[in-house]
Parts: C-alpha cells; sequence; structure tokens
C-alpha cells in the first residue's frame, strides 16, 4: 500500500471531522476548511492508489516476461523436436517444401528494383 494512500485517507478523515465540527458551530469558516481538507485527502488518496496500480501491472508484466524467457528454451526445443520428426516421418516432402522455399527467396532476391517511371523527358 502507498503511503499517500494512507495520508490520503487520514487527510480525508480529519476534513471530515473538521467540516462536522464547524457546521456543528455554525463556523463557515472551518467548514469550508474541512470540505477543502477533505477534498485533498481525497485527491491523494486517489493519486496514491494510481501508484499502487502502476506499480502492480508492472510486476505482473515482468512476472510474464521472466516466464517466457524461462520458458523459451523448452518451447524452441519442443518446436525443433516436432519439425525433426515431421522431416523423419516424410523426407519427400519436407525437401519439396524446402526446394520450395528456396525458389521463392531466390525469385524475390533476385528480382531489379522497382523504380516509378519518370515525370518529364528531355527531348532535344
Amino acid at each position: 500500500m502507498d503511503k499517500d494512500r494512507i495520508v490520503g485517507s487520514a487527510k480525508e478523515f480529519a476534513g471530515r471531522a473538521e467540516g462536522a465540527v464547524g457546521d456543528l458551530t455554525g463556523d463557515a469558516q472551518t467548514e469550508a476548511s474541512g470540505k477543502a481538507r477533505e477534498a485533498a485527502g481525497t485527491v491523494q488518496n486517489l493519486y496514491g492508489q494510481a501508484k499502487d496500480a502502476v506499480r502492480d501491472a508492472g510486476e505482473v508484466a515482468a512476472g510474464y516476461a521472466k516466464d517466457a524467457y524461462d520458458n523459451s528454451g523448452d518451447t524452441f526445443r519442443d518446436g525443433s523436436q516436432a519439425i525433426a520428426r515431421k522431416v523423419q516421418d516424410y523426407p519427400l516432402g519436407s525437401l519439396l517444401v524446402a526446394g520450395c522455399i528456396g525458389f521463392a527467396l531466390a525469385l524475390l532476391m533476385s528480382r531489379p528494383a522497382r523504380r516509378p517511371p519518370p515525370r518529364w523527358r528531355y527531348y532535344g
């Protein structure tokens, strides 16, 4: 729990009490001061809640990132083993797929860059 939440709640309670005392005694200045202190306490409490929410979200995100990092080797290893099994089960199909991918990459890499047509020409 953030200290702004604690201080804000205390200010809010003190402002309520001061406003009630001002209302009972009929002192408008004390009542207004209590309402102002109560509002300031509410704002500080909300600020503390927002800081807590951001801190919690950061901790959750860090936990997810740590889990993903810790499990990435297992996921990669499992994927590699699955691909190796498929290649062993279907060697001809795997060779055909690899050849198609290589051919497509060769076509993409050997194409000349497209240039836009010139906007005007010299005649002369």
